[in-house]
């Protein structure tokens, strides 16, 4: 028995004042993958549950298994108590082993099942934001998860309809994106000067939120060289740049665009935020800065939802070798902003 007491009749959290730690839903990720170690690992590490009330969506038998494959023990308890997580079991877990290091239906419906009893706390106010361990996309498809992408589901499930955008951070830069999960084949059609002026709108909001008094954003290109004046592209003449001046006329301090080639490297201290035109662009150049470091935010949502920015790792599943660098920073940052949060509602 790795955890230290049963749970499983536990109860949610219910809503309460501003003055009061913030209050975390994790989740267990994929548990074909990392996701399980990753989430044990965290719980056990000091401190952890001592800056925030910690409630873990799993049954006892999952717990238990991840914390046997950590090597770890996790404090619990029935009711929030400092140093202690509570486990939120409504018995709902498989009763054959869903298998590792593989895709499956199995795999993708637990991570959803685990995920929507965190929205619905998050709807009833009960929480303040979610800390996912890694999923996999596949087996979210497989499961029926039909949209573009986690965050296009999360904004569905809460009800959201405003602008939204995964957000990538490292300790001093956090990129943002015009375009997500999608062919390579339709980005150029979705690069239009509002949905630029958006994502440098979201970003700028974000670094605020992070307690930045006036957040300095650059801009991606998206063809070679920045185009070479219309040469290799238009976009940057016809949209990203009147993007630009757009969001630089509301009062934000935004520049670009500048080649993608050269903007992580010689200018990515010159910024605290950079947005991309699509996926790899920003997230090739960050995992390369600091792969074991890299959080997710899904920006633009009512409640703070971060995860690791790497992926699942079957090939090293149950091996407890699984590293929390970006796990614990995901968690890390989530209490941060709900924190500042409950502060600016005060």
């Amino acid at each position: 028995m790795s955890t230290e007491t049963s749970t499983s009749t536990s109860t949610a959290p219910s809503a309460g004042t501003a003055t009061r730690l913030p209050r975390i839903a994790l989740t267990l990720g994929d548990p074909a993958g990392i996701g399980p170690e990753l989430a044990a690992k965290l719980l056990a590490r000091p401190g952890s549950l001592d800056a925030a009330e910690v409630y873990v969506l799993a049954d006892a038998s999952e717990l238990e298994a991840a914390a046997r494959i950590a090597g770890v023990q996790i404090p619990l308890a029935d009711e929030p108590t400092p140093g202690h997580a509570v486990l939120l079991d409504d018995s709902s877990a498989p009763t054959e082993p869903i298998p590792a290091q593989q895709v499956s239906v199995e795999a993708g419906a637990r991570v959803m099942h685990q995920l929507t009893r965190a929205l619905q706390l998050a709807n009833d106010g009960k929480i303040d934001a979610i800390v996912f361990t890694p999923l996999n996309k596949t087996s979210l498809k497989l499961a029926g998860m039909n949209h573009e992408d986690e965050l296009r589901w999360f904004a569905h499930e809460l009800g959201h309809t405003g602008v939204t955008s995964e957000l990538n951070v490292l300790e001093d830069l956090t990129t943002a994106r015009v375009t997500s999960h999608i062919p390579i084949s339709e980005v150029a059609q979705h690069i239009k000067a509002p949905a630029v002026t958006a994502a440098i709108e979201l970003l700028n909001e974000t670094l605020l939120g992070s307690g930045l008094a006036a957040p300095r954003i650059g801009v991606c290109a998206l063809n070679p060289h920045g185009g070479e004046n219309g040469n290799f592209g238009r976009e940057e003449i016809d949209e990203i740049a009147p993007g630009v001046e757009a969001a630089r006329e509301l009062g934000i301090g935004v520049e670009g665009p500048f080649p993608s080639d050269t903007i992580f490297a010689a200018k990515r201290h010159d910024f605290d935020g950079i947005v991309t035109m699509y996926h790899d662009q920003g997230q090739i150049a960050m995992k390369l800065i600091g792969f074991d470091r890299g959080v997710t935010i899904q920006g633009g949502l009512p409640v703070v939802i971060a995860t690791p920015a790497h992926g699942t790792a079957f090939d090293i599943v149950g091996k407890g070798i699984a590293g929390t660098g970006a796990t614990e920073h995901a968690f890390d940052l989530a209490v941060s902003i709900a924190a500042r949060k409950l502060v600016a509602a005060v």
